[in-house]
């Protein structure tokens, strides 16, 4: 890579940075799901025309909404439930025609007995979806060639569960406030439920679950502000996720401090990072629960920046053998524990038993975890790529052969799926996957010629992608996919900058 191409990367990560800054949210892609829920239930908000355009353009061919296979299960019943909810009201025809084709394929592309990925509150929110659009069908006086009902099924029990404790007033997880629309009237404005900076679990469709029809007290102002500015950051459609501030901040900072961009990051970032740690860490952003990705992401972050804090708000997620994300969670998480992983390595040697024993477990633990074939799975990603990486980065810090067997079959799954193209995907080549594929094949202390020659094919597609302008395919687990827009592209530009040494190799060995 020559100089001119390296300062232009230079400058592209710090504007990710100065923008970062300017920012006290984080940027987060539009939200099919979150969109849809706002058409239903907050028509007097303004932008509700332009959320309705928003659906009817993002709908596929096949008429779903969303993300491939089973991902699309979720954001098509908040789109057919919302569009049938304006169905007759306006655009007739584009609405009736849309929401036909949509009940088509809830019928055709889902299997009753589907598994579906798991992403946040599906327990939650499959089933009263369902309910929503069975009620609308069954109350239409014209329903035409549309069904009386939908033929899927989910379980209840836990939506029923909360739903109780909310009727009687009792306190609910808070990590629930975030998927409070699926809970019904008894969630509005509940007195167990707090907003934060007029945000109900940084969420649009939380938040107006809170609120409730108009006319709105100034009692509340500050969560119609909240709604009114969100609405505003994408010109009508919203965010599933609209504060991500922490997660932002730290992934951010962890991608661009070892990758030999010499970026300026402010002292504010640390000072943020900082403020924000409780004794229970911290959250992706304000008003969020805490948790033990974003609170291990920021003291990692930390470390880089200079300015480390104590580990001690990690160890009430420690369950003995793996790190919890939340408490009480159903799935632990191998990203959150590598995480965890490198936060706690950067304080080995320093006469803590308790983290010199944890790293040896946690690095056991995910071991564990790896597919056959090399590959990690997670729970708030998509792609296993994202996994992988992260799963890989924890392998190298540990010094012992079954890690160190960890990451070699890591590096040769990539190795065997790389495209033709010379991207990484799991079901289509994406510059964010590309970067996590390179970063694994980084890994290696003495590349061979297949792993340069992939490689070097690598960075040509991610250089394109950048070059392009492309948009980075959601791939993130919220209550549909999505994407941390920033944090993605400082991954590829970093990953870019980090790996030019081995492009450089590839070159002087093909001389």
């Amino acid at each position: 890579m020559n100089e001119t191409s390296f300062a232009a990367l230079r400058s592209a990560a710090q504007d990710i940075v100065d923008e970062m800054i300017a920012d006290p949210y984080g940027l987060t892609s539009p939200s099919v799901y979150e969109t849809a829920r706002m058409v239903a239930s907050t028509p007097w908000l303004e932008g509700h025309q332009q959320r309705v355009e928003y659906l009817l353009a993002q709908q596929h061919e096949d008429g779903t909404w969303g993300g491939p296979a089973a991902y699309g299960l979720v954001p098509t019943l908040s789109a057919v439930d919302a569009l049938l909810s304006v169905a007759g009201t306006q655009d007739a025809p584009r609405i009736a025609k849309a929401v036909e084709s949509g009940l088509a394929a809830l019928a055709d592309r889902f299997p009753r007995d589907a598994e579906l990925p798991d992403t946040i509150a599906v327990e939650l929110l499959a089933p009263w979806l369902i309910e929503q659009i069975d009620q609308r069908l069954s109350g239409m006086d014209d329903r035409g060639a549309l069904p009386a009902r939908l033929d899927l099924q989910a379980d209840t029990g836990t939506l029923d569960k909360i739903r109780e404790l909310l009727r009687r007033h009792t306190s609910i997880p808070e990590k629930t406030w975030h998927s409070l629309e699926a809970l019904g009237a008894p969630a509005v404005r509940s007195d167990t439920v707090t907003p934060t900076g007029g945000a109900v679990g940084a969420s649009p469709a939380a938040t107006a679950a809170w609120l409730g029809e108009p006319p709105h007290t100034d009692a509340v102002k500050a969560s119609l502000e909240y709604l009114h500015r969100t609405q505003a950051r994408h010109g009508g459609p919203v965010s599933g996720i609209t504060s991500i501030t922490y997660f932002e901040l730290a992934w951010v900072v962890a991608a661009l401090a070892g990758s030999g961009l010499d970026v300026d990051i402010p002292a504010q970032v640390a000072d943020t990072l900082r403020t924000a740690l409780g004794t229970d860490g911290l959250g992706a952003g304000p008003g969020l629960p805490s948790d033990s990705d974003d609170t291990s992401a920021a003291l990692h972050a930390l470390d880089l920046l200079g300015k480390p804090e104590s580990v001690d708000c990690l160890w009430e997620y420690d369950t003995g053998l793996y790190f919890t994300c939340f408490p009480n969670e159903r799935t632990p998480s191998t990203s959150t524990n590598a995480h965890i992983l490198i936060a706690l390595a950067d304080r080995r040697g320093q006469g803590d038993t308790r983290v010199d024993g944890a790293v040896e477990r946690v690095g056991d633990w995910l071991v564990d975890q790896q597919e056959p074939d090399g590959r990690w799975m997670d729970k708030w990603h998509a792609s296993p790529y994202y996994a992988t990486a992260c799963g890989a980065a924890a392998m190298a810090r540990l010094d012992a052969p079954r890690p160190s067997a960890a990451l070699d079959a890591a590096v040769r799954w990539v190795l065997d799926t790389q495209h033709a193209d010379g991207s990484w995907g799991r079901w289509e080549g994406t510059g964010e996957e590309t970067a996590y594929a390179l970063q694994v094949l980084n890994h290696q202390a003495a590349p061979d010629r297949r792993s340069l020659e992939a490689i070097r094919a690598g960075r040509a597609f991610l250089t394109a992608h950048v070059a392009d302008g492309r948009e980075d395919t959601p791939l993130w687990h919220d209550k549909d996919l999505y994407t941390p827009v920033r944090v993605i592209r400082a991954e590829i530009l970093a990953t870019l900058a980090a790996t030019r040494h081995l492009a450089d190799s590839e070159q002087e060995a093909g001389a």
